[in-house]
């Protein structure tokens, strides 16, 4: 094993580490788990634009208190530097194994450089972290959170000022500073509980909760009458536990029925095998729950109620599952119509998505004649051209297809408590007009084309797996097919090289896109086939997007749909030739 290895190995065996990690190493060096030591500490856990997340453990490259520690003192010293200690840092944490213990020691780390904490005293989701950044005119925000990372993962993600996660130049900056921090002995730490004292860390309650269901009240379309739907709600062992059904019902929702199982906070999420709401086997038990009462929806929160998960009935009274692609459509769709209705429909109104998110929303924002952006992947470039516009346009709308939505602009991150109540309130308004969920969205899909996504996110772990990942990118980037699926590529998107190519009249352009490794390639017949390496799972991800317009939908459905399967399979048959 390399020196480098062998010596941080023996480093993390010895004071100044605690016992409990010291005998954690001890115990694999005894057992002789080479494989096991060279995973944790043959590199650092990278603290990358979006923070840290790791596997929970001893080591470099884990997630424990010394990594947490090390980020946070790179942190403090930059918001220091510029001359932000008084203005303050928030700190929340969700439901996972450690959040608690790592968000009391970034808090007292911070204190210990002489910066300001607002300290969250309950978990709490990841929006409202955003929210109170803005309420408090603080410098910075932490939220401990793997989001729907399998229980053995934590994270730790960094917001800057306007409640949006670091962005350039920020973030490269912040980058930059943590990685001056290469001993543990350069984090400075104050007691907690004398912190606290002191009035540096100041404890946050239920006060912010209050404050943001008062401003969303404001921006509802319902007036105040109780809604007769009846509402299954999960929050997955996750932070949506107490505010999502106490929203709902402040907003005239008297029939929330929750999950009683899946309502208690808990990192090891013992009722799913992924505490994610885009996996099918997650909203089984409210599924369940639905068909026993004849709930009109269905609703699901992951751990730290970023994103949500929605089923309701079909045509013959079956619970269906819909994906993130047709929420954010339907929620744009709803939000944009009742402004409309309400003649309150802004003339400078925005709304932005993913480039990886449904063509549909474009068609949707010509129809109402509003600005629609496109932005990188990551909900953080969402907030960014939020930034962007204010002052001379107004925010109406943002999502990804990767079941985060935002339908308000006091907040700049995805955020699954209003998610929740603008789908309950859509789905209330269409119950006055006798509509269902289901007549809605067919609705949308004659008036602007079926439009079918699939994603396919083969998991590739470990060094190994980045090597495999590596080589698919570069393998399509020297080699770019001149056809999938028997159609032929029309355009090719390098966001990576800031390129956009003319395939058939042979011309290349610039695009204004921040660098990122995606490759998109447009076919002949308007669909799309994206890939890019995960920047927070083990993962390459393929996005694929085909529509067409007609007045049948059941045989649209079926065309689009087996299409799509035929550009998977076969880029999936091309890829395991890639990487064997």
């Amino acid at each position: 094993m390399d020196i480098t290895i062998q010596k941080r190995i023996e480093q993390w065996q010895n004071p100044p580490f605690d016992t409990t990690t010291i005998h954690e190493i001890k115990q694999l060096v005894a057992q002789n788990n080479e494989k096991e030591l060279y995973e944790r500490f043959y590199t650092t856990l990278e603290f990358g634009t979006g923070g840290l997340r790791g596997i929970i453990g001893a080591g470099t490259n884990r997630m424990n208190i010394y990594t947490v520690g090390m980020a946070t003192q790179g942190l403090a010293n930059y918001i220091v530097h510029k001359g932000n200690a008084q203005k303050g840092v928030v700190i929340a944490y969700d439901s996972r194994r450690m959040s608690n213990v790592f968000s009391k020691e970034a808090a007292a780390i911070l204190a210990g450089n002489g910066i300001k904490v607002y300290l969250f005293t309950d978990i709490m989701p990841t929006p409202i972290c955003s929210f109170a950044i803005r309420h408090y005119n603080a410098t910075a925000g932490i939220v401990i959170t793997a989001s729907h990372n399998p229980p053995e993962y934590n994270g730790y993600k960094v917001y800057w000022e306007d409640g949006g996660q670091v962005v350039p130049p920020q973030d490269k900056e912040i980058i930059t500073e943590v990685s001056k921090i290469q001993d543990i002995a350069q984090i400075k730490k104050m007691s907690f509980d004398e912190a606290i004292a002191h009035g540096i860390i100041s404890l946050v309650g239920n006060e912010v909760i209050d404050i943001y269901a008062q401003k969303l009240l404001q921006v509802q379309f319902k007036s105040n009458e109780l809604s007769p739907i009846h509402i299954v709600y999960t929050p997955l062992h996750g932070t949506g536990y107490r505010i999502v059904p106490h929203i709902l019902k402040k907003s005239g929702f008297p029939n929330v029925h929750i999950v009683e199982k899946q309502a208690i906070p808990d990192g090891n999420f013992p009722t799913v095998k992924s505490p994610n709401p885009e996996e099918p086997e997650a909203l089984t038990q409210a599924i369940e729950l639905a068909q026993h009462i004849n709930a009109d929806i269905v609703l699901a929160t992951d751990p730290d109620a970023d994103r949500m998960g929605v089923a309701f009935k079909d045509d013959n009274g079956q619970y269906m599952l819909i994906n993130g692609n047709q929420i954010g459509s339907m929620l744009m769709y709803y939000m944009l119509l009742r402004l409309q209705q309400q003649n309150k429909l802004p003339e400078n109104g925005f709304v932005v998505k993913t480039i990886v998110t449904t063509d549909l929303q474009q068609e949707i924002a010509h129809h109402f004649n509003v600005t629609i952006e496109n932005v990188l992947t990551g909900f953080k470039w969402i907030a960014k051209k939020m930034k962007d516009y204010e002052g001379s346009h107004v925010f109406i709308f943002g999502g990804e297809e990767s079941y985060g939505y935002l339908p308000l602009d006091f907040v700049r991150d995805k955020d699954a408590v209003s998610s929740c109540y603008f789908f309950a309130e859509m789905t209330h308004w269409l119950h006055s007009h006798n509509k269902t969920l289901k007549d809605f969205l067919y609705e949308i899909y004659t008036q602007f084309g079926y439009y079918n996504e699939k994603l396919v996110s083969p998991t590739l772990k470990g060094v190994e797996g980045i090597q495999k990942i590596q080589s698919i990118m570069k393998h399509y980037r020297s080699n770019p097919p001149g056809k999938l699926a028997g159609t032929t590529v029309t355009a090719i998107l390098d966001v990576k090289q800031g390129t956009l190519t003319d395939v058939i009249k042979g011309t290349t352009t610039a695009v204004d896109l921040p660098a990122s490794d995606v490759l998109q390639f447009t076919l002949d017949n308007g669909s799309k086939v994206t890939m890019r390496p995960s920047g927070t799972e083990p993962k390459i991800k393929f996005y694929f997007s085909s529509h067409k317009k007609g007045k049948d939908i059941k045989q649209l459905e079926e065309e689009v749909t087996r299409y799509n399967e035929t550009l998977a399979g076969e880029l999936l048959n091309t890829i395991e030739s890639i990487i064997k």
